[in-house]
């Protein structure tokens, strides 16, 4: 059977985790999900960096041991990716005694094969990135990563001999287009590696001046450099992690999945590593951009950095994973703002998606008896569509273009709701003789929205089992080749009505009043006022809507066909608001004397008077039944 390995980059336990680990571990997520979907074995691994002088130091400023410390702070990233719906298989802790072992067992591999050679050193060494750095690349005497000061140190150490695999390395670069995307990161590496001779790499760190590490095992008075360590993990774990490890061979991952802040120790020392030790290369290192907060840098000292257990209590789990890979493509850097997140929600999240379940849903209940009819034929548009987009999304997360992929999933859900305006529904069941067209229509929907659960299910797992749910399906299961065949929704059976999947959030916002004294005066100055012989000028009229659809690639705008007498075509920006469903049929207020103009490139002939903001639309109807046409007074 085929596997599937992927890793999330192992945290390093100081870190209270924020935005930029849930990023990482959702997309992670999302294709594992989507391989057990596709009946692969799939090892999803991720966990905690636990060793370091800056464990070290944070453990002894709390007088607790090393070890102490990191149990208290892995709890931290369990709680969090339980609340995430994290379907990690294993989680990993480098002070495992078998990651341990692991560990050792490589370096000595290396020592005896003459990849690692003992030589005094000396150089600038900065702290909290516990990494060397050389005169030239100090950028004004600071650390060129953190920017924090350095210090001068010189001791003997263990290194390995990196150097030796700098050709061999832009090599396979190259030859293996994919093996660090986006392409960016890619020619970011490949310049770093045509640019300057490839040092090696110090692995040692002497007792003395630190302790907390993993032992050399060919001298006992060195502790091994925390990112060699940590890089074995992705493969120690698959010696006693993974599910299946006496029959499956696991090794190499098909993905390692980091941030840009860490490409380098990735893309360079675990792939010189894995070279010297004759080991397959991991088909792909990815490294995703970071998230700024309304446009700026999460800081500490700024009080912006993002909690994602806040979020997710405020808004839901399943929105928050969607906001987070259809906001920006990934491998970019992404902003996060309330604003964004609320504006997802209300336009993607509850008004297409939630809407399209329950006008389905809704028109199910009311006219079928709630009992999912037989279709008179099959829509063979409608087929293709959720067919194909299988291979769509096949392409897409093989190369983690989770943008592109929900893009596939919301053609369909943008399909689907255009499909039921068209054709109408309401309008079938008030005709007898269409019954066989209804319930073509409302099956078409009803197993477009089991291809919309099957699809979305690995993005928003809850939301996914949700839909199959209300589609009468215990739980979704099965392999999506299977399932992604058209007619596998049963006909003949009763459903309830779910709740809304995201009801719409709105938000308030308070105004000052002026003071009292000051309330007449605003009121002249504020509004501009007009006369009663320039009112007169504008003619409403009484109109009767026959005909609405929703503006391709507007949230807001419908598109309306009024008879005022004659027919006229009006753009509304009420499509948050109402459905065009909803619409016609319906009495409204027009000014029809308004100058034409275009919307979206469409022709509006006049305007739809209607009240209030936002969502909190309404528009205004005739108290009773007025001839089309009739003048407003």
């Amino acid at each position: 059977m085929e596997k599937f390995y992927v890793t999330t980059p192992i945290y390093y336990v100081n870190d209270v985790p924020h935005i930029g680990h849930a990023y990482t571990t959702v997309a992670a997520d999302i294709v594992a999900r989507f391989n057990r979907l596709l009946g692969r074995k799939v090892f999803f691994l991720t966990g905690t960096d636990e060793h370091g002088q800056k464990v070290q130091k944070a453990a002894e400023e709390r007088g607790l041991s090393p070890k102490e410390h990191a149990d208290k702070m892995v709890l931290n990233f369990k709680a969090l990716w339980q609340k995430l719906n994290i379907s990690n298989d294993a989680f990993i802790r480098t002070t495992d005694t078998e990651h341990k072992r692991v560990v050792q067992e490589i370096l000595q591999r290396l020592y005896d094969k003459g990849e690692i050679v003992k030589r005094p050193y000396q150089g600038w060494y900065c702290t909290p990135d516990e990494r060397f750095w050389t005169e030239k690349e100090l950028v004004e005497g600071r650390c060129p990563e953190c920017g924090r000061p350095v210090e001068q140190i010189e001791e003997e150490n263990y290194f390995f001999l990196m150097s030796k695999y700098q050709d061999k390395l832009i090599k396979h670069i190259e030859e293996h287009p994919d093996y660090i995307l986006p392409e960016t990161r890619r020619n970011e590496v490949l310049g770093f590696l045509r640019s300057r001779p490839l040092g090696d790499l110090c692995i040692s760190r002497p007792k003395k001046r630190l302790s907390w590490g993993i032992p050399l095992p060919f001298d006992e008075d060195y502790v091994t450099y925390v990112w060699f360590d940590a890089l074995v993990n992705y493969y120690s774990a698959t010696k006693y992690l993974a599910p299946e490890k006496e029959t499956l061979q696991w090794w190499p991952a098909e993905h390692h999945i980091v941030g840009k802040d860490i490409l380098t120790t990735h893309a360079v020392y675990w792939s010189t590593m894995l070279m010297a030790l004759e080991m397959p290369l991991p088909g792909n290192i990815f490294a995703h951009g970071w998230w700024t907060v309304e446009g700026r840098k999460m800081s500490k000292s700024l009080g912006n950095v993002v909690d994602p257990e806040d979020v997710i209590n405020r808004y839901g789990v399943d929105a928050f994973r969607y906001f987070l890979f259809r906001e920006v493509p990934f491998g970019l850097d992404g902003d996060f703002s309330e604003k964004a997140i609320i504006g997802r929600i209300n336009s993607d999240l509850a008004n297409d998606l939630g809407n399209l379940l329950n006008r389905t849903m809704s028109m199910l209940h009311r006219y079928m008896d709630a009992v999912v009819p037989e279709p008179a034929e099959t829509e063979e548009e409608a087929k293709a569509l959720a067919e194909q987009i299988l291979g769509k999304l096949k392409e897409h997360l093989s190369k983690l273009a989770f943008q592109k992929a929900l893009d596939e999933i919301w053609r369909l859900i943008d399909y689907l709701n255009k499909y039921i305006d068209t054709n109408q529904p309401w309008r079938l069941a008030k005709e007898p003789q269409s019954r066989g067209r209804l319930s073509t229509v409302l099956y078409t929907c009803l197993e477009g929205l089991r291809f919309i659960g099957l699809y979305i299910f690995p993005f928003m797992p809850e939301t996914g089992e949700k839909i199959y749910s209300a589609l009468g399906y215990r739980v979704l299961e099965g392999r999506l080749d299977e399932l992604a065949k058209w007619g596998h929704l049963r006909h003949g059976i009763k459903l309830t009505k779910p709740e809304p999947l995201f009801p719409r959030i709105t938000q308030t916002e308070k105004k000052q009043d002026p003071p009292i004294q000051d309330k007449e005066k605003t009121l002249e100055t504020s509004q501009k006022l007009i006369g009663i012989e320039e009112f007169a000028r504008v003619e409403l009229k009484v109109a009767k809507v026959i005909d609405a659809e929703r503006i391709k690639g507007s949230k807001k705008l419908i598109r309306l066909v009024v008879d005022v007498g004659e027919k006229r075509q009006i753009v509304a920006g009420i499509g948050t608001a109402y459905t065009p469903e909803e619409l016609v049929g319906k009495s409204v207020v027009v000014v029809t004397n308004l100058k034409p103009a275009k919307l979206m490139g469409v022709d509006s002939q006049g305007m739809l008077l209607a009240a209030g903001d936002g969502e909190n639309i309404v528009v205004i109807s005739p108290e009773k039944d007025i001839p089309v046409g009739t003048r407003v007074k």
